[in-house]
């Protein structure tokens, strides 16, 4: 690998945008936990054992076992623009004995999944990465069933990190209604509630 693209990865881990499978080894390191537990991120999901959930954006899957054992009889889809990244997840779900796990490689700006599908969208600093938030929420919302939901976690020290009030904003201008942010200013989980049609 040549220096060029080695200041490359290094911009793109370290600054605004799609943080680089190279440098995953990142997102597992022990101070995350700290920060953002993954038994947080699944006790914040409001879902049954039965749901059907998509988490955007997994990384090397640091949330995504805890995730899915909080939907043990439902599916947790795991999608990523990252085919490598992926990769990772499937050896950490599998070394968890995870089975109601599957993967997709797309684009959360177009979801491949039929129209109220989904009970739960969730993603963990992630969201400050999607170039283009209006269609990604557009997409979380069509996919989303009634009363479905969407949260969305953040955490310092992301380059990516949005307030829970500008996100807030972000929802409710596209069909949802966010609730109060659970946590504290830097560390948060906004949800925000696909209404009844």
């Amino acid at each position: 690998m040549d220096l060029s693209r080695h200041v490359g990865i290094l911009r793109r881990a370290f600054g605004v945008g799609v943080f680089p499978h190279e440098m995953s080894w990142i997102l597992d390191l022990p101070g995350r936990g700290w920060i953002m537990p993954p038994s947080t991120v699944a006790e914040r999901l409001p879902v049954g054992p039965d749901a059907h959930v998509l988490e955007v954006g997994p990384g090397s899957g640091h949330y995504s076992v805890a995730a899915a054992r909080k939907v043990p009889q439902g599916t947790l889809t795991l999608l990523d623009l990252q085919p490598e990244m992926l990769a990772k997840c499937a050896r950490r779900l599998e070394a968890a004995g995870i089975d109601n796990a599957r993967l997709q490689v797309a684009a959360g700006t177009a979801l491949p999944f039929d129209d109220a599908c989904l009970d739960a969208v969730f993603l963990v600093t992630v969201f400050g990465e999607i170039a283009d938030q209006a269609a990604f929420l557009e997409e979380a919302h069509r996919v989303l069933k009634d009363d479905g939901v969407i949260a969305i976690t953040e955490h310092h020290p992301d380059p990516d990190f949005e307030s829970a009030e500008a996100v807030a904003d972000k929802l409710r201008a596209h069909g949802f209604v966010p609730s109060a942010p659970l946590g504290w200013r830097w560390a948060y989980t906004l949800h925000g509630r696909k209404a009844a049609a």
